[in-house]
């Protein structure tokens, strides 16, 4: 080894500096990939649609974001007024309000990933179980499953004669939402057993599927992966969960939730699944022995990419080998009041595992796009760990630059390391790069609220780039993400932490959001882009091709 080379590592890993250098020529063959994390996006429910503001925060994603789909809960809630029965037994069913929330997904360029969730009145079952802050419905009653099978089929026929059937075979139709949440007494998103979700698939499936056969339907849509049997019987059992301490928790097999099972029952009853979709948090809200209460347990980094390894090869060993795999929820946390949500970590969460995932599932989608979103009802201060990319006066966060940063990049991979990943456009030619820093000290446990105070106490990346091959004088914009620039949240906290800011802070704070650093560098004559920086952590850099 170069003494000097060695002596000048050892000073930097002094400094607490990781030395990253990479040399790449542009002009290998590129491998092509598809931006699977632009596929689709969340909001919280059907209804929150019908907001101005939303619609406006929906554009805005769509356009600076990419996203394709747009999945949600509650599309036949009480507040959709869909379903009416008349005191003759005729049933009306009323489509205006689901007609106006698509209309508008639609104006704007996004297409419904369909979640066929909650029961109206006179489905769910008499005096059924009411979940969140909006009361929806979740007791299933076997003896009303016909009339499900029936509005269900209605809104499939409905939705193709409105918008063609060459539209709604690009779209998909998933049956309800972690239903595996079915704890007792208190309900969580499903009041009923294993098997009733089970009855409750074939028989919208098969309703879905008497409309057109094309059109294109799966499940099962459970929650977080587990390492325990909770959820081995018909009912969740919290008494079987199992916490794990930090030095435990990564080296457990953890499984999704009711899908081998679920797909035994598919083949069983030779039902159609087109795609399987879960949502794979790293996070566990598993039950300590030692206090007898549920205690949140954090994963590692790499758990994402377990967990899809492990649905791709439950797919493989079964009769649907080419389901696609949907994960239809996913961020840093399930709780709707995790304030990591509102600050800079995610980011480099979110870029990190989106770009280790390349080509192992069909989409991966951020929940939620905005905190118009009022599960528990709506936040109580402006931030309020909402899972939104924007807030819900319109402010972008980290998140929201994260994957606009994703969606610059081009179709073909040329070169990828952690922390540097290369691309080129298959038809402009131009090459995309970003670095990053997701800090080594966040392996072991992604980022939580327990770090929200003390999250840049961590080491820093050396990033040194040569990128070769290029015409001399090209030239590149280099946009920087970092706790000073575009982190909103810090800016807030500088003005005050106002709890109702005035119409003058919040376009302060909007110009702030959007106020990441921007440099330009040009290729030198030796057709070579030397890009050098030390990235503090959490840090994302996008290096573009003008």
């Amino acid at each position: 080894m170069n003494k000097n080379f060695f002596m000048i590592g050892a000073f930097l890993l002094g400094l607490g500096l990781t030395v990253e250098a990479q040399d790449v020529n542009v002009n290998v063959e590129g491998e092509k990939f598809t931006h699977y994390w632009s596929v689709g996006t969340c909001a919280g429910r059907a209804n929150e649609g019908l907001r101005t503001s939303w619609v406006e925060q929906l554009k805005l994603v769509k356009e600076d974001c990419g996203f394709k789909y747009l999945r949600m809960h509650g599309l036949f809630d009480d507040d959709m007024f869909v379903y009416f029965e008349k005191p003759d037994g005729r049933v009306v069913y009323n489509r205006q309000y689901i007609d106006e929330v698509y209309d508008r997904m639609l104006s704007v360029g996004v297409k419904p990933f369909v979640e066929l969730s909650f029961f109206p009145n006179g489905i769910a079952a008499d005096n059924s179980k009411m979940q969140m802050w909006y009361r929806n419905r979740v007791s299933f009653d076997e003896k009303r499953l016909g009339k499900w099978h029936d509005m269900i089929k209605a809104f499939t026929q409905h939705v193709v004669e409105r918008y063609g059937i060459d539209e709604v075979l690009t779209w998909y139709f998933e049956v309800w939402n972690e239903p595996n949440l079915n704890m007792n007494p208190k309900a969580g998103f499903f009041d009923g057993t294993k098997s009733d979700y089970f009855k409750l698939y074939k028989a919208s499936a098969e309703a879905v599927k008497s409309v057109d056969k094309r059109l294109k339907v799966g499940g099962p849509a459970t929650s977080n992966f587990i390492a325990d049997t909770r959820f081995d019987g018909e009912v969740y059992d919290q008494s079987k969960s199992r916490f794990y301490s930090q030095d435990k928790i990564n080296k457990q097999q953890w499984k999704g939730s009711w899908i081998e099972d679920f797909i035994r029952y598919c083949e069983k009853e030779n039902l159609p699944l087109d795609f399987i979709s879960t949502h794979p948090y790293p996070t566990d809200y598993a039950l300590d022995p030692e206090s007898g209460k549920s205690k949140d347990a954090v994963r590692y980094v790499y758990s994402l990419k377990d967990d899809i390894n492990w649905i791709r090869k439950q797919l493989a060993n079964s009769k649907y080998p080419d389901a696609e795999i949907h994960l239809t929820e996913w961020s840093t946390s399930p709780n709707s009041r995790d304030v990591m949500h509102d600050v800079l970590p995610p980011a480099a969460y979110i870029l990190k595992c989106n770009l280790d995932c390349i080509g192992l599932a069909n989409s991966l989608m951020y929940w939620t796009f905005t905190d118009i979103f009022e599960e528990k009802g709506g936040g109580e201060s402006i931030f309020h760990g909402g899972f939104g990319m924007i807030n819900f006066q319109g402010l972008v966060k980290p998140s929201f630059h994260a994957y606009r940063m994703l969606n610059e990049l081009g179709d073909e991979k040329l070169y990828y390391d952690d922390p540097v990943f290369i691309s080129r456009s298959s038809v402009t030619k131009k090459i995309a790069a970003l670095a990053f820093n997701y800090p080594d000290e966040y392996i072991e446990a992604v980022p939580s609220a327990r770090n929200f105070n003390n999250y840049m106490n961590a080491s820093s990346k050396k990033v040194d780039l040569s990128l070769k091959g290029l015409k001399p004088g090209t030239v590149f914009v280099v946009e920087t993400l970092d706790k000073d620039n575009g982190n909103v949240y810090d800016d807030y906290v500088e003005i005050g932490s106002p709890h109702s800011p005035s119409q003058d802070e919040i376009e302060y704070l909007k110009e702030k959001a959007w106020d990441t650093q921007k440099e330009i560098i040009k290729v030198n004559d030796e057709g070579v882009l030397v890009f050098e920086r030390e990235l503090l952590p959490w840090t994302c850099v996008l290096i573009k091709e003008l």
